[in-house]
């Protein structure tokens, strides 16, 4: 009889601190958080929760949790080898839910606003020079003319015969010119890669060469591209037709209203973009560790190098905070000492 009581207890606890998650999950919808914050942060949450209620515990109530235990979650997070980077996020997510129940009258006080955030290092992008990321994007167009050039187009056509595959004779012909309609513009712009794929066709101007984004929090904002990112638009636009009328003779349904699709006339993936992006960079240096934020950084650092204002660089990049920009003006005197190391002659 006791235990069933005290199963009781518990189930009621742990159902009545779910209950709380999932409405605090759901306001985060729509407060148009993004769905990966969402994901996380539910990740986060439950593990929480589980850490909370063993196997044969007695349940904690929400309004009962103390910042005592959340240092301990934090020291067991410690023990299992998580980073600090990953340890501080489930911290915030913490935070942001005993926030939120402290506003919907759950607590009478944030018990994770005692517990302090664990000392992370400063990360400083790496960036590839100007020159070197007009290389890489003109390798993408078959540009330059030396024997280097020319060995690169070669392997690139010695791997695209070694992975022919009839089903994707489509991707063959007309995803060139796409990825380099994707790579120019995430550079150009300055784009994260859910911003690309997150374009639609009414959110490009090209007459004034500019973008209307949907950043994080879905906040938009207007973003102008350069001469290069509208060349490569202008020529995916008829392949981008081409794959559309192909897509639909096959009895595919695509999705015109996205800007870049995939080869089944569907909108283009974050994981693709990453992926299209690996590939290019094996064809043309094998050393270089680039990811689609990479092209983001090189924006960023490239701009603040010619002189842009740090204000004008944190709007173009849809930052709420100054002290997220600032990061690149270490990566631009990063920059700068390494050339004075190599050029130097007292250095």
């Amino acid at each position: 009889m006791g235990s069933a009581l005290n199963w009781s207890r518990v189930s009621k606890a742990q159902e009545t601190m779910k209950q709380a998650m999932s409405k605090f999950l759901e306001y985060l919808r729509v407060r148009n958080a993004s769905p990966h914050t969402i994901v996380n942060y539910g990740h986060d949450l439950e593990q929480f929760l589980n850490y909370l209620t063993p196997p044969g515990a007695l349940a904690v109530e929400t309004q009962k949790v103390t910042h005592q235990m959340i240092r301990e979650f934090m020291g067991y997070l410690h023990e299992q080898g998580l980073q600090k980077s990953s340890i501080a996020r489930k911290l915030a997510a913490l935070r942001s839910f005993f926030k939120y129940c402290l506003r919907e009258g759950m607590m009478k006080e944030n018990p994770a606003r005692l517990v302090p955030t664990p000392k992370l290092p400063k990360r400083i992008p790496t960036v590839l020079s100007a020159e070197e990321m007009t290389g890489f994007l003109d390798e993408l167009d078959g540009g330059g003319n030396s024997e280097h050039s020319q060995e690169k187009k070669t392997h690139k056509s010695q791997v695209r015969k070694v992975n022919a595959k009839p089903a994707r004779k489509i991707e063959e012909t007309l995803m060139l010119g796409r990825d380099r309609a994707i790579l120019e513009l995430l550079y150009a712009a300055g784009l994260r890669v859910s911003e690309l794929t997150g374009l639609n066709l009414v959110d490009v101007d090209e007459k004034d060469q500019m973008l209307r984004v949907r950043g994080k929090g879905n906040r938009e904002r207007i973003v102008p591209y350069g001469g290069k990112a509208a060349e490569a638009l202008k020529r995916y636009w008829n392949l981008r037709a081409e794959l559309i009328g192909q897509c639909e003779s096959r009895g595919s349904r695509a999705q015109p209203e996205a800007v870049f699709l995939n080869y089944r006339g569907r909108r283009l993936t974050q994981r693709s973009v990453g992926r299209l992006l690996k590939k290019y960079v094996k064809l043309v240096n094998v050393n270089w560790d680039l990811h689609p934020h990479s092209l983001r950084h090189a924006f960023a650092t490239h701009l603040l190098a010619d002189g842009a204002d740090l204000r004008a660089i944190q709007e173009l990049l849809g930052h709420q905070s100054l002290s997220t920009t600032q990061k690149y003006t270490h990566a631009s005197i990063r920059q700068l000492m390494d050339i004075y190391d190599k050029a130097h002659p007292h250095a």
